[in-house]
């Protein structure tokens, strides 16, 4: 199958987290947490279930605030530019969030028109294709088994222009193949400069990507 063509991905940027602190109910999860993420480069945040990864992402994210240190978008708080941090911002979860009344194309073409982006029907076609889901844009996403669901939220990789990519556990439930496909998709995203942040149990290959590993409640 084809690759898709690349879209314009803006260059060099940077996100740094410096002395976060993160308390949940009484439970400290982190604390004097810190990195510096620049565009090419990929961090895997690791960690058991309840070391605080996805309180970390919902930080990093702007969806709650840290009790101590600050989060930065290009040297400037991500606080005093929201709009334009979240337009260069990609976030996503374990769940698909499609809308099972939409079809295929139209559930893509919103998500894309959420992050700035109108692909044409060629390079949906494309991605759809590269995901192994030729032939599907007009179906309607509740009739989709849930790995052609789980295929199709992994499409809007394909279809944003968005700098920072945030993908909470995206391996998970994944066949050899499609492993294979996404980690090449993450790669060729950091080739043009964009960046990566996500959370995995298991470290997969990323070709061509330059990595740093933060490791929680270690």
């Amino acid at each position: 199958m084809g690759s898709p063509r690349p879209l314009t991905v803006p260059r060099l940027k940077t996100l740094e987290a410096s002395q976060l602190r993160c308390i949940r109910g009484e439970r400290q999860l982190f604390d004097a947490l810190g990195f510096r993420l620049q565009g090419g480069e990929l961090l895997y945040l690791r960690g058991a279930n309840g070391a605080g990864k996805t309180s970390l992402l919902r930080l990093l994210c702007g969806l709650a605030q840290p009790e101590a240190g600050q989060i930065l978008w290009n040297g400037k708080p991500v606080g005093e530019q929201l709009a334009e941090f979240r337009s260069a911002l990609f976030y996503l979860g374990h769940h698909n969030a499609l809308q099972e009344a939409l079809t295929v194309d139209d559930n893509l073409a919103f998500y894309a028109a959420l992050g700035g982006a109108r692909p044409d029907a060629a390079a949906t076609a494309r991605a759809l294709e590269r995901m192994g889901l030729r032939g599907c844009q007009r179906r309607l996403v509740r009739h989709l088994s849930q790995g052609q669901k789980r295929r199709v939220a992994l499409a809007r990789l394909m279809l944003n222009r968005a700098s920072l990519w945030v993908l909470d556990e995206p391996f998970v439930a994944l066949d050899h193949a499609s492993l294979e496909l996404l980690a090449g998709v993450i790669g060729q995203h950091l080739q043009q400069g964009g960046m990566a942040l996500l959370t995995s149990h298991q470290q997969v290959d990323i070709p061509g990507a330059r990595v740093q590993t933060l490791e929680l409640g270690g």
